[in-house]
């Protein structure tokens, strides 16, 4: 049975994104490490995102509280798309644009990491997320779509992936969401950490 053309447009459409993740590979294992450090050290992630970025946020956040490939600890991460009443709350009190900035003031400490994402990389409130976590001298990622975008320049660090289409950007930061987990796990094994906290990594 042949592919419906959409298919192979779709698949077609992967194949440079993920080409150019080979290249940024190296920075995402060193979030991954970084990560561990922090997370074992007592740190906290928050992630941030409206829609499929959302869903982006809670896998990341699932993959640290719960596992990735191996059983260990759980590290402390929290989704704040995933907070309703408080998103709701906000929302109707203060407006769309402060229902992630405001958590991030809530939970955010100096040291954590903000994981910030977006296909544009123009989300006003995923934006003043960043901002604010920045004030507060929280180490800021973020993973969008085509470079330049203003998310990108609000943080510290950016993923990038060059892609007019949203599906694809959104498939490729589940790849680079994977890459920063894995390096997780293998920095916490090569620290002897994948069984008990001993009180941070050595």
């Amino acid at each position: 049975m042949s592919i419906h053309p959409a298919g192979r447009s779709h698949l077609a459409e992967l194949a440079a994104p993920l080409a150019d993740l080979h290249d940024q590979a190296e920075a995402l294992e060193a979030w991954g490490r970084r990560l561990a450090r922090l997370l074992m050290g007592g740190g906290r992630l928050l992630a941030v995102g409206n829609g499929g970025s959302a869903a982006q946020a809670q896998h990341l956040t699932a993959e640290l509280v719960g596992r990735y490939r191996d059983d260990r600890p759980p590290l402390s991460a929290v989704a704040l798309c995933s907070e309703t009443s408080s998103i709701t709350a906000i929302g109707n009190d203060y407006g769309i644009g402060d229902v992630f900035s405001r958590q991030v003031q809530a939970h955010g400490r100096a040291g954590d990491v903000l994981v910030a994402l977006s296909t544009s990389g123009r989300s006003p409130n995923v934006i003043a997320a960043a901002e604010v976590a920045g004030d507060r001298g929280m180490r800021t990622w973020a993973l969008t779509g085509p470079a330049g975008n203003p998310l990108a320049r609000a943080c510290d660090e950016a993923v990038c992936v060059e892609s007019r289409h949203t599906p694809t950007i959104q498939e490729i930061h589940l790849i680079a969401i994977h890459l920063v987990c894995a390096a997780v796990d293998e920095q916490l094994e090569a620290a002897g950490a994948m069984s008990a906290f001993d009180g941070g990594l050595r």
